[in-house]
């Protein structure tokens, strides 16, 4: 985990760079399929749902305090969001596509004005936030 400055600009370029947007994507989906089958189950996809830290925690405490039961329905319908046809799994482009919703939404979110945040290695956040400092190296 690190701590970095981004806006909805850093999200919203990664986004439309379809290069880096993509491959991030690729390689996200291949670390999640662990049974190699092209498709992600919701139990491949649980830790992933769970990270999105739908639920904010402070000191360790639950602000919102759902039961067991209420969670699990939470993710289940988070995996649902992905599952664009109601298969019960998750392929390459539902994944893509979802995960561009969030970004977007996340970028119309924050807005312009820098932010700081603690992003964990790997993630989505993370990656924009390199390509842009890499831009901004070879400038």
């Amino acid at each position: 985990m690190s701590v970095e400055v981004l806006d909805g600009a850093t999200i919203l370029d990664f986004v439309q760079d379809e290069e880096a947007f993509n491959m991030s994507i690729k390689d996200r989906f291949a670390s999640l399929d662990t049974d190699h089958d092209g498709l992600l189950s919701y139990a491949e996809m649980a830790g992933e749902l769970m990270s999105l830290r739908v639920l904010e925690k402070h000191f360790g405490v639950d602000d919102v305090g759902l039961s067991p039961d209420e969670l699990l329905q939470l993710y289940h319908g988070l995996f649902a969001r992905f599952d664009h046809d109601g298969n019960g799994t998750v392929d390459l482009e539902e994944f893509r596509a979802e995960m561009r919703e969030m970004m977007l939404a996340v970028a119309n979110g924050l807005g312009f004005l820098p932010v700081q945040m603690v992003l964990e290695e790997g993630s989505f956040l993370k990656r924009a936030v390199e390509r842009e400092l890499a831009g901004k190296v070879a400038a």
